[in-house]
């Protein structure tokens, strides 16, 4: 496949991180049995990751504005693009010595995303997006799953943390998947999971308050893998309401339905 300047510089920025997250990972392995822990370990690994994610993007456009998760949003002097980006999504399994989760870089132009890179240091998957483009993994063209039935359907979703204020709501929603579909699966890395479904190995996927740089670059993805990644409204603007739903025409509708079902009355 042949990528854009820009996207190798993504894709180099990626595996740069990925490097240190992998040498890291093997550490906190190792402190899994010490009595501190490997938290503050952890937020380190984080924090680096995403200082050698921003010194090569900027390096190699100064002018672009920077969104991070760990650090201050840069406002860029170009006015137009912007780099998004999660140095490390899947804190917690990576706290655990769960080797699932990623990097995910998105590049955004006047609004929308142009350009999208999610990582998985521990198996080395690179997924790929440039708009109009299509979508990859590794140098292998991606397709969503072509299952219409719910019924036939694996679908991936996101849990609220402990004390979240929409713990209830997930767990009516996730009764009413869960009542449709072959199964449901929490694998703990939002832009993972949604590689997942750019990939065809998830049929669809919900989640709801996320932050944009857990899902820029996987939006990317799947909408260029031929799917629908919205909101549960129908809207495309993810990134503002922080919901996503997505999986192709015919999951990506079911589930909505399904998820924005009434609760019964008593």
């Amino acid at each position: 496949m042949a990528r854009s300047a820009l996207l190798n510089v993504m894709v180099q920025a990626a595996f740069k991180a990925g490097k240190s997250l992998a040498r890291d990972f093997g550490e906190v392995q190792n402190l899994q049995v010490s009595l501190k822990g490997p938290g503050d370990y952890v937020s380190q690994a984080d924090r680096k990751a995403e200082k050698l994610i921003r010194e090569e993007l900027m390096k190699a456009r100064p002018t672009y504005g920077f969104l991070g998760e760990e650090s201050e949003e840069i406002i860029g002097t170009d006015g137009a693009h912007r780099w998004i980006v999660d140095p490390l999504d899947g804190t917690t399994n990576f706290l655990h010595g769960i080797p699932f989760f990623a990097i995910s870089i998105a590049l955004e132009r006047n609004g929308e995303i142009v350009a999208g890179v999610v990582l998985n240091p521990g198996t080395d998957e690179l997924f790929t997006a440039e708009r109009g483009g299509g979508a990859f993994l590794n140098d292998r063209r991606l397709r969503v799953a072509a299952r219409k039935n719910l019924s036939d359907a694996v679908i991936g979703c996101g849990i609220p943390h402990l004390g979240d204020v929409n713990h209830g709501k997930f767990l009516i929603e996730l009764r009413h998947v869960m009542g449709e579909v072959a199964g449901v699966r929490r694998l703990g890395s939002a832009s993972l999971d949604l590689a997942y479904v750019a990939a065809g190995r998830f049929d669809g996927f919900w989640e709801r308050d996320l932050m944009p740089w857990d899902i820029a670059a996987s939006v990317l993805l799947i909408r260029e893998a031929g799917g629908y990644a919205t909101d549960l409204d129908g809207s495309n603007a993810v990134l503002a309401s922080g919901t996503v739903v997505a999986g192709n025409e015919y999951i990506h509708k079911a589930l909505r339905e399904v998820v924005q079902r009434p609760v019964p009355a008593r």
